[in-house]
């Protein structure tokens, strides 16, 4: 199979470092540079270079510098998706982000590793498998997200957790590894505790 189209893939693989696409990699560094050194204000600048990288984005595609890529071809932002300072994508695989996630200052989200031999990891070979944040998923500061994983509809991720398993839809998850602790509930609303409602 060619490596493109195992990259694009939902399935898991298994490559070698020489035969992936370096060139496009090299093409989303220089996007991902670009877009670190714009102006806070050029809003359109940014939004045409989070199109041009992101296999699909919307106008409701927000990231904050710095942000940082493997290939962006591979990253499908379907709705309002808030990115924030010092994330990493490594989308040897694709990336799926439902509408209304949350991704907090230094997350990585990562398809990509490594073999466990060391002999085939010093030569190059290496895995990788994608990810999907369902809608209205929000994920904790500095928090990593290893290949093969789905996060539910609506859960939430807490800060520093290490994410290699599913979780489902609608709960807060944390730790390392990261492991279901509550449902989400409607005693988390915080317009209860607001004076003014």
């Amino acid at each position: 199979m060619d490596i493109l189209k195992k990259m694009t893939s939902q399935e898991p693989y298994v490559s070698s470092n020489f035969e992936m696409p370096h060139e496009l990699q090299t093409t989303a560094k220089e996007i991902c540079w670009e877009y670190n050194q714009s102006k806070p204000t050029d809003t359109k600048l940014r939004s045409r270079l989070i199109n041009k990288l992101f296999g699909t984005s919307t106008d409701l595609t927000f990231i904050e510098p710095d942000f940082h890529c493997d290939y962006g071809f591979n990253i499908h932002s379907h709705g309002l998706a808030v990115i924030n300072y010092n994330c990493t994508i490594l989308d040897t695989s694709p990336v799926h982000i439902g509408a209304g996630a949350f991704i907090a200052p230094g997350v990585v989200l990562a398809c990509s590793g490594h073999s466990m031999d060391a002999g085939e990891r010093s030569s190059g070979i290496g895995t990788s498998s994608p990810i999907t944040l369902e809608d209205n998923v929000w994920i904790g500061a500095n928090s990593v997200v290893v290949g093969g994983v789905t996060i539910g509809e609506g859960s939430i991720i807490g800060a520093g957790s290490v994410v290699n398993k599913d979780i489902p839809s609608g709960v807060v998850a944390v730790g390392s590894p990261c492991r279901v602790i509550r449902k989400v509930t409607k005693k988390d609303k915080l317009s209860k505790n607001d004076p003014t409602k």
